[in-house]
């Protein structure tokens, strides 16, 4: 099958009937009618239908000569790579960035684990050549993604491994179907309205029944997805279209299947996928290619707002937007810079330089929560009288739209736009969003370490030495 619709992606997951909760009622029907949901699903779906409607989103598959999604591609040259980025800009332009797992994500994820294969080489409970086996059953069939790999909160010291009751996914059997896995794991976005979920283990798992590899399908027996509260509503802009909702999985001795498990029991070969395969540079690489259209969007909007009540003499906003520009400019230089200082290793894999990469996402967390602080200092107040679409449709409407005009715009006009920059910024939306920057990809102090340890000061070294000689 080449890549797919819209169309397709809906009936698959309507199909599945995986098991969802939403506010303690397990969601019956078809998923994508349910007002928790129907809003991203349909913009999810719209990405599909992109495939087809844009150029280069597609490449032809080595294996059948089908046209299959360019977020799938292995890069073989740093042209490669700048394909991808151009679909995943491509996609991340349709939502304003504002959809962190759209299917690109994850995709990109599963590239990189095929890509990685040698670091497996010798590791006792692995299958290197399955998982090869399931990136391309994925690619064919262009599979959409959820994954899971954070534990539960209970204790987070350093001693939580003496805890006698444990809540963590874990392996509790292994029989002649498969593992059998019971326990909780946290933070799976789009949990519940993908085809399959991807579980896997961290570097720092410390105990051998906890490290694993695996994927199976979203309806699998025992498998549950426990939602959080749905932030979309009718009269939001943004998160009424981009709302992906976050879930809880439960494993409830579920059994994962021979030959959907790709790792078991090895805590040195999940480490090592994750460290010293492809993971890290590719999924930074489709993380920043994303972040460029988010920053831009909210530079965009925060630009909006100025012209809206016609503030841009006023030095201090020029002071505010200049700040937005160097970050959204300096996220872009640190991409290009990371695709022209890339390598090709051994196996013929384009890898982009991490370092650069690495920079980008830890500047980024700290960025991209100013960036919402600029855009309520240039709202202020008309951040908060926003009347709805209804009042302007009353008897009242017309000295709503007098009364709260802009710049040569009439009121409704303006509070549309500072609506959308509330939804960005404020709303229990535009707050999630920017948690969910603030630790993507990890703590922004642990990132900060590998941006430390990562960057060599040799030649630095060297030239300070010269002066002191």
């Amino acid at each position: 099958m080449p890549a797919i619709t819209g169309d397709e992606y809906l009936r698959r997951i309507n199909a599945l009937n995986s098991n969802v909760w939403y506010e303690g009622q397990r969601v019956t029907g078809k998923i994508s009618e349910h007002p928790a949901f129907a809003g991203m699903i349909k913009s999810q779906a719209a990405l599909y239908d992109l495939q087809h409607q844009v150029k280069n989103m597609t490449v032809r598959s080595e294996k059948t000569g089908e046209a299959v999604g360019v977020s799938y591609l292995i890069p073989r040259s740093m042209e490669d790579l700048q394909k991808r980025k151009g679909m995943i800009q491509e996609w991340a332009s349709f939502n304003g960035g504002l959809m962190g797992r759209s299917p690109d994500y994850m995709n990109t994820v599963l590239a990189s684990f095929a890509a990685s294969l040698e670091v497996l080489k010798g590791e006792k409970k692995t299958f290197p050549k399955k998982l090869r086996s399931f990136y391309e059953y994925a690619r064919e069939g262009d599979l959409s993604f959820t994954h899971t790999f954070i534990s539960p909160q209970s204790n987070r010291s350093k001693l939580s491994v003496l805890d006698e009751e444990v809540t963590n996914a874990r392996i509790v059997n292994k029989s002649d179907e498969g593992l059998v896995i019971k326990g909780a794991k946290l933070l799976a976005t789009q949990g519940g309205i993908t085809d399959e979920i991807i579980v896997y283990s961290t570097p720092g798992t410390a105990e051998e029944d906890q490290s694993y590899l695996f994927s199976i399908p979203s309806d699998t027996k025992g498998l549950k997805f426990v939602c959080r509260r749905s932030f979309a509503h009718s009269d939001t802009p943004l998160s009424s279209r981009f709302d992906e909702m976050d879930t809880i999985v439960l494993f409830d001795e579920v059994i994962v299947p021979w030959d959907r498990v790709f790792i078991y029991e090895n805590i040195r070969a999940v480490a090592s996928l994750y460290q010293d395969g492809k993971f890290i540079p590719f999924t930074l690489h489709q993380i920043v290619s994303r972040q460029v259209i988010k920053a831009e969007f909210a530079l965009g909007v925060a630009q909006s707002i100025i012209e809206m009540i016609n503030v841009g003499e006023y030095e201090h906003v020029q002071g505010k937007m200049a700040e937005m520009i160097r970050g959204v400019e300096s996220m872009k230089a640190l991409l290009f810079k990371a695709e022209g200082t890339g390598t090709l290793d051994e196996n013929g894999v384009y890898i982009p330089d991490p370092l650069p990469l690495y920079v980008a996402v830890n500047e980024f967390q700290r960025f991209y929560p100013r960036c919402m602080e600029i855009l309520q200092q240039l709202g202020a107040s008309g951040m908060v009288t926003l009347p709805s679409e209804r009042d302007f449709s009353s008897e009242i409407g017309s000295d709503l739209n007098f009364y709260l005009k802009g710049y040569e715009k009439g009121g409704k006009e303006k509070v549309e736009l500072f609506r959308l920059a509330w939804d960005l910024s404020m709303s229990e939306f535009g707050s999630r969003q920017t948690l969910y920057e603030r630790f993507f990809f990890g703590d922004p102090v642990r990132l900060a370490q590998a941006v430390y340890k990562t960057y060599s000061t040799e030649s630095a070294i060297q030239r300070v030495n010269r002066f002191l000689e």
